[in-house]
């Protein structure tokens, strides 16, 4: 696949017209916590419909996919919030869905995915990870629309990056957990073009970080994936259509351990009674330990579908 250079302004402005009345916009809320080295605010994609921001990309994709392309429905590879968000929106089209899941994916995310009409095509991690690389499944017939190398995905979720500077223009830093980069790439596209001051971090999680490593080694890297109650972000390596726009946008990787990101997450739910899953809180940990930098540090809280016998566990002070 071709790479993927930064989206423009009007490609995402567009895309928040074509979402509205379905993606709600979210809001921004400051986190009180005592001592905090920064000023942080709080992005809670976790309240969208389905949990999740995946609903923008998915939304905007569709939209532009039009109805011919869609009359054969459409599939897609997710560990749970791309295949919601693709079904939510396949629902309200009328089309069928049908999403190839890694076989590590939580019964919470497979449960809502049937719950939307979706159907899971359940596959080794491996193999997943091909559909991912390939953009292609053998024998699922449909429109593929891809979780993270899709330009118009990467606008839908840029959207975020626009509400952002709107509740907040003088942000100082924004942090984005970062599983392939349309999450972060996105929203830093938004951004840079209207305040390019911004610094704009990614955060990824110890167990699987290949962004981390590409910067280091200043090219796409593949790197050791153990799974871990952090579902959301961490892939095998990065995608090599994705390496020019997040080494132009990101300011850099800030990788963060289990017991930092469950922390967060009891956190987020003791203090703030917002859930949000292992991704999406990582985000706030990277933010807590000062990692982001001091001012006004917003984390993107990009998903709440956590398994609730793992939510109980952290609740209980262990890490799943």
């Amino acid at each position: 696949m071709r790479p993927i250079e930064a989206i423009p302004l009007r490609e995402i402005e567009g895309a928040r017209a074509r979402i509205s009345g379905a993606a709600i916009r979210s809001p921004l809320l400051r986190l009180h916590v005592d001592d905090a080295p920064a000023e942080i605010h709080l992005k809670l994609e976790n309240l969208q419909p389905i949990g999740s921001f995946k609903l923008r990309g998915a939304g905007n994709a569709m939209v532009l996919a039009g109805a011919d392309r869609l009359a054969a429905g459409v599939y897609t590879a997710s560990a749970g919030n791309m295949a919601q968000g693709l079904a939510w929106n396949a629902r309200r089209l009328g089309v069928p869905c049908r999403v190839v899941v890694p076989d590590h994916a939580p019964q919470t995310k497979l449960a809502a995915i049937e719950r939307l009409g979706g159907k899971p095509i359940k596959v080794s991690f491996d193999e997943w990870w091909r559909v991912i690389e390939e953009h292609h499944y053998p024998g699922v017939v449909g429109q593929f629309i891809h979780p993270v190398c899709d330009r118009h995905v990467i606008a839908g979720n840029g959207t975020i990056g626009l509400e952002i500077l709107e509740d907040l223009p003088d942000v100082d830093a924004v942090v984005v957990p970062f599983g392939g980069g349309g999450l972060s790439c996105g929203i830093a596209s938004a951004i840079r073009a209207i305040r390019p001051q911004t610094r704009i971090f990614a955060c990824e999680v110890e167990t699987a970080a290949p962004l981390a490593a590409s910067l280091d080694a200043g090219s796409p890297q593949e790197v050791a994936h153990t799974p871990s109650f952090v579902d959301g972000i961490g892939g095998k390596s990065l995608l090599k259509a994705m390496w020019p726009m997040v080494r132009q946008l990101l300011d850099g990787s800030l990788v963060m351990g289990l017991e930092e990101i469950a922390e967060a997450v009891r956190l987020l739910a003791v203090r703030c009674r917002v859930i949000a899953e292992g991704a999406g809180a990582t985000s706030v940990a990277a933010a807590l330990a000062g990692r982001a930098g001091g001012g006004k540090v917003v984390c993107v809280v990009s998903g709440g579908n956590i398994d609730t016998a793992k939510l109980a566990t952290i609740l209980e002070g262990r890490v799943p």
